[in-house]
């Protein structure tokens, strides 16, 4: 059971779930948390001087580039240029020094823009994505290919994931940058803190979307690292529909706010339904059981512990 684990990206959002996961079930000794402050992995002298200075067994390699669509949109070139050498070179790296596993996450956003809902994974190369992020994704994107690659020329059992809409703990809340949930949650957090009597949301509210704590993902990765030797990828969500007005009464409602919120339905609703299918993930016998409520109560106690002092690590 003991192995040496690497995990990249460690201090971002999903990493803080997974490093205490990995852990646990391999002893703190056995894991090695680097972030950006430790190695440049856009850098391929400093990517191989980390692969021989930690000898890692595994790697889960989470270190990546992201950022809101405002960002996207600005810099669409730094996107794909960063994250296509973030994985090119961590998976020529980890075949060369013998890592025996490597698990890589990429975001739903690689779906093409036309993928019908519920999008399973058999869709993924089957048209181009959303223009706004299409950098990001396809260098994301890339990870397949690299897995499928050096599995075939090098014998790598790399593994690739695709988690949905991810929220919980350690989320990125900056205005302006922030995904759905966490946008909503300091919205509505504020709100209430500020004595704000309504709230405006953009659209109908009709939109429906697939929500996963990220805390639920993070639990899937040792059965990835033990008993799945497949390139995949494996979409890893809740598989359940959230229409976007019922999440902002529940933030709200969960937020003590009680004021009104008026829907401007002069602004876009977006793409309408966009839904993770499950069936392969249920079919390994994962699941990601924490409810919605549940994870959002969970999310709402973390901002509020940190929200004034900005403290741990709370991007604000």
């Amino acid at each position: 059971m003991a192995k040496k684990i690497l995990l990249t990206g460690a201090t971002g959002f999903l990493g803080r779930h997974t490093a205490p996961v990995l852990k646990d079930r391999y002893g703190a000794e056995n894991v090695v948390c680097v972030d950006s402050s430790n190695y440049d992995l856009m850098d391929p002298k400093a990517v191989d001087q980390m692969f021989t200075d930690i000898k890692p067994d595994v790697v889960v390699h989470y270190a990546a580039y992201s950022g809101g669509i405002g960002a996207n949109r600005a810099f669409p070139a730094d996107f794909y240029y960063r994250n296509t050498l973030l994985t090119a070179l961590t998976f020529d790296a980890a075949a060369r020094h013998g890592v025996s596993k490597l698990v890589y996450p990429m975001g739903g956003c690689s779906y093409p823009a036309t993928a019908k809902s519920p999008i399973d994974e058999t869709q993924l190369f089957c048209g181009y994505p959303q223009k706004e992020s299409a950098g990001y994704s396809t260098a994301k994107m890339m990870g397949v290919v690299a897995a499928r690659s050096y599995k075939d020329q090098y014998g790598l059992n790399a593994t690739v994931i695709i988690p949905g809409n991810m929220y919980g703990e350690y989320d990125n809340f900056i205005e302006r940058d922030s995904h759905v949930v966490p946008a909503m949650v300091r919205r509505y957090y504020e709100a209430q803190l500020n004595g704000v009597t309504e709230v405006t949301m953009w659209g109908t509210g009709a939109p429906q979307r697939d929500f996963v704590y990220a805390g639920d993902v993070a639990k899937t990765i040792p059965f990835f690292i033990e008993s799945y030797d497949e390139v995949g990828p494996v979409n890893i969500s809740s598989g359940s529909s959230t229409p976007i007005r019922e999440l902002a009464e529940t933030i709200a409602k969960l937020t003590g706010f009680e004021g009104n919120i008026k829907w401007d339905t002069d602004k876009p609703d977006g793409q309408m339904i966009k839904i993770f299918a499950t069936e392969k993930m249920a079919g390994l016998g994962l699941s990601c059981p924490t409810s919605l409520e549940e994870g959002l109560r969970k999310t709402i106690k973390w901002l509020s512990a940190n929200y004034a002092t900005k403290g741990d690590g709370i991007r604000l």
